[in-house]
């Protein structure tokens, strides 16, 4: 029994010997190596590598971008989701801090990150005219103004682009935020400003748009001499991936109408919609969104032809392609029909990433069944997520794929606000000063017994902004972010002896009696973004015209236009002293009242004309029946007044 006793203690111990020295075997070895994990590897070949150990399910999980309202660590990590997304409006909490971004967005990539094969998403967010999603971050002038802008952009080697600039401060905000990948340019050329998009265009001149596409190099960072062509390309944390929006001739649709068809010869679509494009794929733009619209009856969302025909094939953009929001969906009208249809249209164009925002089970499932059947090869899904790696390898997304709070602090910081004042003083364009060219009332005196500012947009950092800022339509009043207004840039401009006495919407006998010397009508259009925006009629709201004929049929007054494009002015013109389109200046209100009281001088010159009436739309350079209010190229200029 003894014996027995021993033999057995003896073979447990022997087993508990061989355990541990397996453990300490297993603790000593290297861990086992994954090509697609090094980063002395070329791209090309951790691309492959990491393909091939890919199943479908996770390949199909990189394709897919759900919004931040139905994202979670579990769903990332349950479906090998991709990336995330904000929406207009999709943020952590009501006033978010930056520190509270940045741990948002780093526990969904935690969650991406335990997956199988711990492949990191990627975050994107729509930064449009700065951070502008985001409460506190400076909010720049809409594309519209920065067209303006392109007169006063000359290059040297210590002074880059002022649009370069300003890509390179969103830049830093967006990163402050732990996102990596913003949904801008919008290199649109807006040929008809009914188009409720109009303000996201920088010209109805595609050479225009063309030189604005600097803002890429100042996303991205500066694309070595030796790249590759169509090859993405950021240069490190402290830059975002861009994304080209939106492919393409989504500016020129009937009556500008959104979302509609754009009724064009190949020849045009090419000479006017494309060129930006070439620029950007050259400049190494990492991903180009598709269109909403239609090109002579084709959904650009189904359009093989030129997204995988001439955008891939032709250009060799090696980039990925993203849908717009629910963008598959919209293949049908109504949107969703068919879904399952769409999917095959879609993703058979070359659609590589799909912002499908909140259904993405159904999506998931769905594109599972179509390769599963041979409706989707399995070739264009492996086309897409080496596309999709290949953005994310040149990133370094793999090697640092979570924030830090080193950033924070450029968040809003008053280096960015003084470019976008800077921005906001270069965008605005004199249209008229004096009733007769000898007698001028800009620039305005600073010391001046009493003052009139009146109009809807003059204490309103809202409709000063637009949309497309916090919210997705932009709202009004001055509730949303951090900035001055004009009425507050005004106060701190004028003499200290100086009366200001802001008026909303004062009446003809309260002007003529109050002694003024001079009056600020600032007015123009409420917030709006993308379809809520498209306009027929293109008028000041009836407010800001009985204001306009209130203070300018009395006294001496110059009109400040906030507006996303040209509307109609020329019947209130004559009673007008003097005119400035100041577009959408954002966030920074000195810059219009540093130029309207002569610190600086107008410089600025129409990217777009302005024109007589609704009736003469579509109109531009070149057109037939061009004859414009103010033409193409057009701004008086003055000199800043020497102290």
């Amino acid at each position: 029994m003894e014996r027995q006793w021993f033999s057995t203690c003896c073979v447990l111990l022997l087993l508990v010997l061989v355990s541990c020295n397996s453990s300490f075997a297993a603790a000593g070895a290297k861990p086992l190596y994954l090509k697609y994990k090094d980063p002395k590897q070329p791209v090309g070949a951790r691309i492959k590598d990491l393909v091939k150990r890919m199943t479908l399910e996770e390949k199909i999980g990189q394709m897919v971008q759900i919004d931040l309202t139905v994202a979670s660590s579990d769903v990332m990590k349950n479906y090998y989701l991709g990336s995330v997304l904000s929406g207009g409006g999709s943020v952590p909490s009501p006033k978010a801090s930056a520190a509270a971004w940045v741990n948002t967005v780093n526990g969904l990539q935690k969650g991406a990150l335990s997956t199988r094969l711990g492949i990191p998403m990627i975050y994107g967010i729509d930064a449009v005219h700065g951070h502008n999603n985001v409460y506190n971050a400076t909010i720049f002038p809409h594309n519209v103004g920065l067209g303006v802008t392109r007169r006063v952009n000359f290059t040297s080697a210590r002074d880059p682009q002022l649009i370069k600039k300003i890509g390179a401060a969103t830049a830093k905000e967006v990163r402050a935020t732990g996102i990596p990948y913003a949904f801008a340019p919008c290199i649109a050329v807006c040929r008809d400003p009914r188009w409720g998009r109009c303000y996201e265009s920088y010209s109805e001149d595609h050479t225009i748009v063309q030189k604005m596409t600097e803002i890429i190099p100042g996303l991205q960072g500066d694309l070595p001499a030796n790249s590759r062509k169509g090859v993405p390309f950021v240069v490190n944390r402290t830059k975002v991936a861009a994304c080209a929006k939106h492919y393409m001739g989504d500016g020129g649709t009937t009556k500008g109408i959104n979302e509609n068809n754009t009724v064009i010869s190949m020849n045009g679509l090419m000479s006017i919609h494309m060129p930006a494009y070439l620029n950007s794929i050259s400049k190494g733009v990492a991903t180009i969104m598709v269109s909403y619209s239609s090109w002579n009856g084709k959904k650009m969302h189904a359009n093989r032809e030129l997204v995988t025909g001439f955008l891939k094939d032709k250009l060799k953009f090696r980039g990925f392609v993203i849908s717009d929001w629910q963008g598959i969906d919209r293949i049908t009208s109504p949107p969703h029909a068919n879904y399952s249809s769409s999917i095959t249209a879609g993703v058979g164009a070359g659609i590589d990433m799909i912002m499908v925002a909140y259904n993405y089970t159904e999506l998931i499932n769905d594109m599972i069944y179509q390769v599963k059947n041979r409706i989707i090869p399995v070739s264009r899904i492996d086309d897409a997520v080496k596309r999709i790696l290949r953005v994310k390898f040149v990133m370094g997304l793999f090697e640092k794929p979570l924030a830090d709070l080193s950033m924070v602090n450029e968040l809003g910081k008053q280096e960015h606000r003084d470019l976008a004042r800077e921005a906001v003083r270069k965008s605005l364009v004199l249209l008229k000063n004096g009733k007769t060219a000898d007698k001028p009332l800009l620039p305005l005196p600073k010391k001046a017994a009493k003052i009139l500012v009146a109009g809807s947009h003059a204490d309103n950092l809202g409709n000063q902004c637009g949309g497309w800022t916090i919210t997705w339509q932009g709202q009004t009043g001055n509730d949303l972010t951090s900035g001055t207004t004009i009425l507050k840039a005004v106060k701190s401009a004028v003499a200290p002896s100086t009366q200001v006495v802001y008026s909303e919407q004062p009446d003809a006998s309260f002007v003529k009696s109050s002694k003024f010397s001079y009056a600020i009508v600032v007015v123009g259009e409420p917030p709006y973004a993308e379809t809520q925006g498209d306009s027929l009629n293109l008028t000041i709201p009836a407010a800001g015209l009985t204001t306009i004929n209130n203070v300018c049929g009395s006294i001496k007054c110059v009109v400040v236009v906030i507006s996303g494009r040209p509307l109609v002015i020329e019947p209130y013109l004559a009673k007008i002293d003097a005119l400035v389109a100041a577009w959408l200046p954002g966030t920074e209100g000195q810059g219009v009242t540093d130029v309207l009281f002569g610190d600086y001088g107008f410089t600025g010159k129409l990217a777009r004309n302005w024109f007589r009436s609704v009736s003469q739309l579509p109109m531009n350079v070149g057109d037939a029946h061009y004859d414009p209010l103010f033409p193409f190229g057009f701004g008086l200029t003055t000199e800043p007044i020497k102290s």
